[in-house]
């Protein structure tokens, strides 16, 4: 590792330890990141993105603190430092992929949901990928998912082209019987960009999950997003998130409805094809 001045002149301003060595660190989609040796013996990962929208990266920190309150709940890095243009982590050691420390994973996912959220939303707004994330709450899921998690990203992407009129259509008349398809519970306490590449299993057998757009939610929006880009071992989490919180009948059938979200949310940030997937989701409900 060598060291780049700026970079690690900025991390010292933030975490009062000097930094030996850094290092690029390939990956992210959005941001730039770098590994960052320290002199206290610790090792870290800054952050950066030209340009983020104000309060960027303290939504992050804000999700990652707020997950990491639920004792025995799902693992997240610890936030070391974080400004405008920066947030700084403890470095998390990747491993192997295995069935134990799935359905570890799966337990912890599930006494994080079960310690709940006050509210359908949350309290400050925040961000999925670059784009704004509505989290002013609403009564209801039902009502919440509509107006913050779909009709923003569905206009947006039918303003650009990335999603055509009649799919469009399609995906509100789904999302208009949500109320009628998704069982009534209390808000869980949601990771809510919960995809596979935000989950890491580490060199010591744990999974740690990262990157949050953390908000108060229908706890199968979290599955519904490990299973759409398909999870390792995602049978063991499954198998044993069940036995801790056991899930409402027809889980699995409902899982499609809840990943329109994040298929219009990939449609607004990579055009392709996302759009016409989420229709043809949407069209089991009609």
């Amino acid at each position: 590792m060598a060291r780049q001045p700026v970079v690690a002149g900025r991390a010292e301003q933030l975490l009062g330890s000097s930094v030996i060595a850094t290092a690029p660190v390939a990956g992210g989609d959005i941001c730039t990141a770098v590994k960052l040796r320290l002199s206290n013996g610790r090792t870290a990962f800054l952050k950066t993105l030209t340009g983020a929208p104000e309060g960027f990266f303290a939504a992050e920190a804000t999700g990652l603190r707020w997950l990491a309150e639920v004792e025995d709940g799902v693992a997240t890095p610890e936030v070391l430092g974080v400004a405008d243009d920066c947030l700084i982590l403890a470095w998390i050691e990747s491993g192997k992929t295995g069935a134990d420390a799935a359905a570890s994973f799966g337990r912890a996912l599930a006494r994080t949901h079960r310690s709940g959220a006050p509210s359908f939303g949350l309290d400050t707004e925040g961000f999925i990928g670059r784009l704004p994330l509505r989290n002013r709450p609403m009564d209801t899921w039902a009502e919440f998912y509509a107006e913050r998690r779909i009709a923003p990203y569905l206009k947006v992407a039918r303003d650009h082209g990335m999603v055509e009129a009649a799919d469009a259509a399609t995906i509100e008349q789904a999302v208009a019987k949500i109320g009628e398809i998704v069982p009534d519970e209390p808000p869980a306490r949601l990771h809510g960009d919960l995809w596979n590449g935000n989950v890491l299993f580490t060199n010591d057998d744990r999974v740690v999950a990262i990157d949050p757009a953390a908000y108060g939610g229908h706890r199968e929006v979290d599955l519904a997003m490990l299973a759409l880009f398909g999870l390792p071992q995602l049978q063991h989490v499954m198998a044993a998130y069940d036995e801790e919180h056991p899930l409402a009948d027809g889980w699995e059938d409902r899982l499609a409805i809840h990943q329109l979200f994040p298929l219009l949310v990939h449609a607004c940030l990579f055009g392709g094809q996302y759009g016409a997937r989420a229709a043809r989701l949407a069209a089991r409900y009609l």
